[in-house]
């Protein structure tokens, strides 16, 4: 396939499922996610097998069979080396392969996210209602997506409206009062589309209970929360050669930390893209992005709602490739306005940043491949700056096997939040900006094999990163005799190496069956050059995990199409360095220990005709309970039962 019909794929877009189908009963699975199409790795698209940099794919078919409802739910079943823990305020904290939420890049249709909730994006405002499909590209990627790529990019890429008018009306209940509904309309004709979204969930409040004999302090309630995510994506297309997009979205989450203030959180986003087919061989894009991302008090007494947190982002980008032979130029420009308000903070604080950038895709011939990519960035807030490369090399050396080579220079500079943040966290401690803080860099070295021919698919991937100045928080203190709150600064530590590997076997086979096995080891190291180490509310990466799938699909007949599938998880111990109590630090640190541990859940899908699917699950299917509730256990409380079903109109 020439590049030319590939820029013509990724304009067209794939369109959604009209129905339920699953495969066909009992055929060969072919190649279609060969064929699938990807843009993360070389921001211009390519066949997956066919990509430079190894590029991990979660198709429809996957998030369709997970049945998640937000991106945490899905990585953590599928991926290894993934695991979501509890911040300080039961914020989620996500370590990918040894890389925090700052570290790791998330875009959606490749447009940033404003916002964190202690250091990572909101994750319960990544739906999976309307997602196609996900990419996810482990290493330093700073040379194409500048700061915060340094651990890797994940890009979530939603649907596009199908042309003929219909509709999809979902609902699921759980434990603890679990519910998720959702409503989705699209339709169009030839030249135009619309696809709306709606996603409504809730759950209570609930207690879990340690043993005695906890070393450190314990969580005791887990807090529910209701959410509603709204999103509209609009498509034009006046002519073959120009596709306009534009969309808007608001997200709301209210949790009831107190019943008399319970505390709200609100997205604004909005966006336009345009993708113009200059000449066969030139694509020029262009896009606008904004998204603002709030936190406020409901003083339910006097019905009042208190802003007290606002990040706003105004982003313009410019990317243009073009091909000549089996090479492609790509180069690029991007704009981006930071504001962050917080009530605590002396001042509004702003920031500029700008790049440009440029990469080489160069085909020497079909066993060989080389991808070279540089960037300039600069930020007004200190003047930082920061060149950063990027190589890549895939070789063939024969049919269906594909050994991959890179190297990547990572960058983060420091956010407005840690560098002005004066914040108190619900009477632990005050969060403390530091001015003065130095960006991140990072060393990547990655090398991988991948095996793919007939219905089995094999690939083993190794990576270190070296990381100076790493950006987290340090130990708290008291910055006078007067004050009775600790403070907790945000520094820089001298080194972080990270190092590992994983490897996955895929089969599939004509009898319906599907299977997949991944395992993930990661040796994460940090500290002083002194031997002086953090106490870290976040745990660090477990150094062994695996995760398993397995599901059988068949079509009894044409009214009746049927799936069963089996997820598991499995995570060893770790020992983490934690205050005693985080209310009295004066206690000292301990040595808390997690020990492993292993999720499953069962599921089963049955469509009948083509208007409804029921789906049932047991999660947690051994009954799963940590001994003691730290904030980085597991949060599972015992098997839970779910129930839901989709009916399409």
């Amino acid at each position: 396939m020439s590049h030319t019909s590939l820029f013509t794929t990724l304009a067209l877009a794939a369109l959604p499922l009209g129905t339920f189908a699953v495969e066909p009963a009992d055929s060969l699975l072919t190649g279609n996610d060969l064929e699938q199409v990807v843009v993360t790795g070389t921001r211009s698209p390519k066949l997956l097998m066919e990509t430079p940099v190894l590029t991990q794919v979660i198709s429809h078919a996957d998030i369709e069979k997970a049945d998640a409802t937000n991106l945490k739910d899905l990585l953590q079943q599928v991926m290894p080396g993934v695991e979501f823990s509890f911040a300080q305020n039961q914020m989620v904290h996500l370590n990918f392969s040894g890389f925090g939420g700052q570290s790791v890049l998330i875009l959606v249709d490749g447009e940033r996210l404003a916002g964190e909730t202690m250091d990572d994006v909101d994750f319960t405002r990544l739906s999976m209602d309307n997602v196609d499909h996900i990419e996810i590209v482990k290493g330093a990627a700073s040379a194409l997506y500048g700061s915060n790529a340094n651990g890797g990019v994940i890009n979530i890429i939603t649907k596009q409206a199908a042309k003929k008018l219909n509709a999809c009306l979902d609902a699921r209940r759980a434990k603890h009062n679990e519910q998720r509904y959702g409503l989705a309309l699209q339709g169009g004709s030839s030249r135009w589309s619309n696809a709306f979204n709606m996603t409504h969930t809730t759950q209570d409040n609930y207690d879990v209970h340690s043993d005695d004999g906890a070393v450190a302090r314990t969580v005791t309630t887990i807090f529910g929360d209701h959410t509603w995510n709204f999103a509209d994506k609009a498509l034009w297309q006046p002519s073959d050669r120009l596709k306009l997009t534009g969309r808007a979205g608001y997200f709301f989450r209210q949790v009831k930390r107190s019943e008399e203030s319970p505390e709200r959180y609100r997205d604004f986003s909005a966006g336009g893209k345009a993708l113009w087919t200059l000449s066969d061989n030139d694509v020029l894009e262009g896009s606008y992005s904004f998204d603002q991302y709030d936190k406020s008090t409901w003083l339910k007494s006097q019905k009042i709602d208190t802003r007290n947190y606002s990040n706003v982002q105004n982003s313009v980008r410019l990317l243009y490739n073009h091909t000549f032979g089996d090479n492609v130029l790509t180069a690029g420009a991007d704009y981006l306005y930071d504001y962050l308000s917080n009530n605590k903070l002396d001042a509004v604080h702003r920031q500029q940043s700008a790049d440009v950038f440029a990469q080489l895709d160069w085909k020497l011939n079909r066993r060989w491949e080389f991808v070279g990519a540089l960037r300039y960035d600069y930020f007004s807030d200190h003047h930082i700056q920061r060149l950063t490369p990027k190589l890549s090399v895939r070789h063939t050396p024969v049919d269906h096997l594909n050994v991959r080579f890179g190297y990547g220079m990572g960058f983060r500079a420091p956010t407005l939040k840690e560098k002005y943040y004066d914040f108190d966290m619900i009477g632990i401690w005050t969060i403390t900006g530091n001015p003065l803080l130095k960006p991140e860099v990072s060393h990547n070295f990655n090398l991988s094999v991948e095996y793919v021919k007939g219905n089995y698919g094999f690939v083993v991937a190794g990576y270190c990163n070296r990381v100076t100045n790493k950006i987290t928080s340090g130990n708290p203190y008291y910055a006078s005799a007067t004050e009775t709150m600790p403070r907790l600064p945000y520094v820089n530590i001298d080194r972080l190496y990270v190092a590992g590997f994983e490897a996955t076997a895929r089969a599939r086979w004509s009898c319906g069956v599907d299977a997949r096995l991944s395992y993930a080891f990661v040796d994460e190291q940090a500290g002083h050059k002194d031997g002086q180490k953090l106490a870290s509310p976040y745990l660090p990466a477990r150094k062994h995990t695996l995760t398993a799938h397995a599901d059988w699909t068949h079509r009894f007949s044409t009214l009746l199409d049927g799936m069963v599938a089996l997820d598991g998880r499995f995570l060893s111990g770790i020992d983490n360095q934690e205050f005693k109590n985080y209310y009295k630090v004066e206690e000292g640190t301990i040595t808390v220990h997690y020990p492993a541990y292993t999720l499953w859940k069962l599921s089963a899908q049955m469509s009948i005709g083509k208007h409804l699917k029921l789906i049932f699950a047991v999660d947690n299917l051994l009954n799963y309970r940590p001994k003691y509730y730290y904030l980085n256990s597991p949060v599972v409380d015992g098997t839970n039962m779910m129930a839901g079903c989709k009916i399409r109109l």
